[in-house]
């Protein structure tokens, strides 16, 4: 873990360097998994997971985050990249990061969601959940309908 740089832009997992106000903004205003979150509701989030931030020129411009117990399993969530910054591959160097970062650790096992990225994850080696009738949920996020994509 650390700090990556590639094109101009610094990838670091130090969350100290995460702007919280901007990540709240991006989640709760810009997605559609979390739109309408409320501000304590992130600030836990992180305080739970390893955040990842992109940033360029000092300015955050994406995010991730990655819930793990750091030696078997990992859900990466919340990628998000700013509008200006998107289509130069931030949301696949994040994730390929992670991935890198936990493998190294021996995590084995990633997971990730999402209604219309397959395409970029696959590029980092995902594909669809084998057995996902073994999964079972108790879902009771407002979002439901829109991460679904029903609504």
């Amino acid at each position: 873990m650390g700090e990556r740089r590639r094109d101009g832009y610094l990838l670091t997992d130090d969350a100290a360097r995460v702007d919280l106000g901007r990540v709240h903004q991006w989640l709760s205003e810009e997605s559609y998994w979390a739109a309408g979150r409320p501000y304590e509701v992130t600030v836990r989030a992180l305080e739970g997971s390893q955040p990842y931030a992109v940033l360029a020129d000092g300015e955050q411009v994406a995010f991730a985050r990655v819930v793990t117990d750091g030696a078997t399993f990992a859900w990466i969530c919340d990628v998000f990249v700013a509008a200006g910054h998107r289509g130069r591959g931030l949301g696949q160097w994040l994730v390929d990061s992670i991935v890198e970062d936990l493998s190294a650790a021996g995590v084995a096992r990633f997971l990730l969601a999402t209604r219309d990225a397959h395409e970029v994850y696959r590029r980092s080696g995902f594909t669809a959940l084998e057995g996902a009738d073994r999964f079972m949920e108790i879902d009771r996020r407002p979002t439901r309908a829109a991460i679904l994509g029903h609504g």
